[in-house]
């Protein structure tokens, strides 16, 4: 694991970021998948970082560190799970098919019975917002032990 200074050349926000290594850093960016959780930019670069001496007191830090990345991915696995075990997953389709639920809904008065979940664009999430439609971006990672 490797954390990294970031900065939004957009809103100028500074902060940091962990990743699993420098190549998945760049493999994010190149997808445009790093953005600004303030302005949602995906015009975002690594910034200066001061080099980590190494101690006793550095590394419990970095233990400490270490068990709250865990504890933070032990939580958006286990919200994965809930998301795959009570919403039908539509992959690419998620704009498309949130549109169809949301109009149908309007149009026949009800509620749909399931959720849906799968991939968008940061555009295609944008238009849905403007039209009134209910979406987020959540962050999601591989489970490698399932």
């Amino acid at each position: 694991m490797i954390k990294y200074s970031l900065k939004c050349i957009s809103c100028n926000l500074n902060f940091e970021s962990w990743f699993a290594s420098s190549k998945e850093f760049e493999k994010l960016k190149k997808k445009k998948l790093l953005n600004c959780h303030n302005c949602n930019s995906v015009n975002v670069e690594k910034s200066l970082m001061a080099p980590s001496l190494i101690n006793n007191r550095y590394n419990v830090s970095k233990d400490n560190e270490f068990k709250k990345f865990n504890k933070i991915k032990k939580t958006i696995l286990e919200y994965q799970k809930f998301i795959k075990n009570n919403f039908e997953f539509v992959g690419n389709n998620f704009a498309y098919e949130a549109r169809s639920l949301h109009y149908d809904d309007k149009k026949n008065k009800k509620k749909s019975q399931k959720g849906i979940y799968g991939s968008a664009s940061k555009e295609e999430l944008k238009e849905l917002k403007e039209e009134g439609i209910g979406a987020q971006m959540i962050p999601w990672i591989e489970d490698k032990n399932n």
